[in-house]
């Protein structure tokens, strides 16, 4: 076999690989589709087949369940805390960042080394202080819950800016200060724009998780200010009940947004990312 041929049957394979794990990683999001256009009675007993004359019920899951959760009320919770939320992360840790990697003393360093280690505590070993801390702050509403986004958010978004803010030469913001650039000016007018590969990737990667995150909200703001993955919950009835057609309805409507929000923007999550590896 010549190697052209072993190339060849190399990307083949490498393509069908791909090509299976697509599938598998995609077809959970298609049985929910197809099943939210069922009769609730039939999606337990034909989850996989494909709604016929006597499964199809239309729109009659959606309606319901828009009914019965307040997804709009849901919905414009989640938007504002998603995006509030996000830009938080991006604004202040893009700046923590560059003093990190531009004011070098032992100080930066035990900072840097605090916004990692954050990295790998695990959400559950703080919940319950968290949630009794933020309470008696007066942060369990959906502005205060803003700032408690920016301090879980912080320690992955500081790690990838310095690793960025690494391979940006110093010269540019010594030539922005020669001009007369203040240190503000500077980070927003040279450095800031230098950053937005890894900036896009930060706020795509918060937005996804910030979006479907159930437990916080639900500790903390709970059912006043309901976002879309507590109002879905609210489907659930007595004894473990649950409306299958308008729970797979308000599934569909609750990933859709994100979904397109990640079609726009995937294309700078690899480029971010590689671009915060050049230098460790």
């Amino acid at each position: 076999m010549s190697t052209k041929e072993k190339n060849m049957l190399g990307r083949t394979l490498i393509y069908i690989v791909l090509t299976v794990i697509g599938i598998a990683f995609l077809s959970p999001v298609f049985i929910v589709l197809i099943n939210s256009f069922k009769g609730k009675f039939f999606i337990s007993e034909e989850p996989f087949s494909l709604p016929d004359k006597d499964t199809f019920a239309g729109l009659e899951n959606y309606v319901s369940g828009l009914e019965k959760t307040g997804f709009f009320s849901a919905f414009g919770w989640s938007l504002f805390i998603t995006v509030f939320s996000v830009l938080a992360i991006v604004l202040f840790t893009s700046m923590t960042a560059w003093y990190i990697v531009r004011v070098k003393n032992k100080f930066t360093k035990a900072l840097y080394y605090v916004f990692v280690f954050s990295m790998i505590v695990p959400f559950q070993m703080v919940m319950f202080t968290m949630t009794k801390t933020a309470g008696e702050l007066g942060l369990d509403t959906p502005w205060g819950i803003v700032l408690i986004y920016l301090g879980f958010g912080a320690g992955l978004a500081v790690f990838m800016f310095c690793g960025f803010l690494k391979s940006v030469p110093l010269e540019i913001e010594e030539a922005a200060m020669i001009d007369g650039c203040n240190p503000v000016q500077t980070f927003f007018m040279v450095v800031f724009p230098v950053l937005k590969p890894t900036a896009i990737t930060v706020a795509i990667l918060n937005a996804m998780w910030i979006w479907n995150d159930y437990l916080l909200p639900y500790l903390l703001i709970g059912s006043e200010y309901k976002t879309i993955p507590v109002a879905v919950q609210y489907l659930r009835g007595g004894y473990g009940s649950v409306d299958m057609g308008a729970l797979m309805a308000m599934l569909v409507l609750s990933i859709i947004p994100i979904i397109i929000f990640y079609l726009f923007c995937q294309k700078y999550i690899i480029k971010g990312i590689v671009a915060g590896a050049v230098k460790g």
